[in-house]
């Protein structure tokens, strides 16, 4: 019998669900953009096509990611770290996210990253508390590939410890 106590048990067990890396675009009131590495994202629904992707509570671009909010997703190709680089560490609000990076606007106004192997745009349709994090559900309404999808693979995050990032 086991005398691990039950976080202790799940740390390495949730570590292994894997998960995508993305880099999730929005703007603020001043319509200026940012963008935060999100590596919790997932298909919830086929028609219409929707996402959910879970951002933590003390991110300060959580309280611009209301419902009707426009967003962009840029997936990260697997082994190409200048995305992650560029978004881990996060930015201060009125920095400028995306100096230095290959962009064209989406057709919603926010940054796609040519970097990316593709770029989804939506809304925010609503929000869920989900302890630490919110769960944004995300209708997608446009997509465009920077790269042939069939010649890279996406960059797959498993994290060591299923506690923290």
């Amino acid at each position: 019998m086991s005398t691990e106590t039950p976080e202790a048990q799940l740390t390495p067990i949730l570590g292994r669900i894997p998960s995508g890396l993305f880099v999730l675009v929005a703007a603020g009131p001043e319509r200026r953009p940012t963008g935060m590495l999100a590596s919790w994202v997932q298909q919830a629904s086929f028609a219409p096509p929707q996402v959910t992707v879970a951002v933590n509570k003390v991110r300060w671009i959580n309280e611009w990611l209301q419902p009707g909010v426009s967003v962009t997703l840029n997936q990260a190709p697997k082994g190409d770290s200048l995305l992650l680089k560029h978004f881990g560490r996060g930015f201060e609000p009125g920095v400028d996210a995306f100096a230095g990076l290959d962009c064209v606007p989406g057709t919603c106004g926010l940054p796609l990253l040519r970097g990316s192997m593709c770029s989804m745009e939506g809304r925010v349709e609503s929000r869920l508390a989900a302890g630490d994090h919110d769960i944004l559900l995300i209708t997608l309404t446009a997509a465009m590939a920077h790269r042939d999808p069939a010649e890279l693979d996406p960059w797959v995050h498993i994290r060591k410890n299923g506690f923290g990032y």
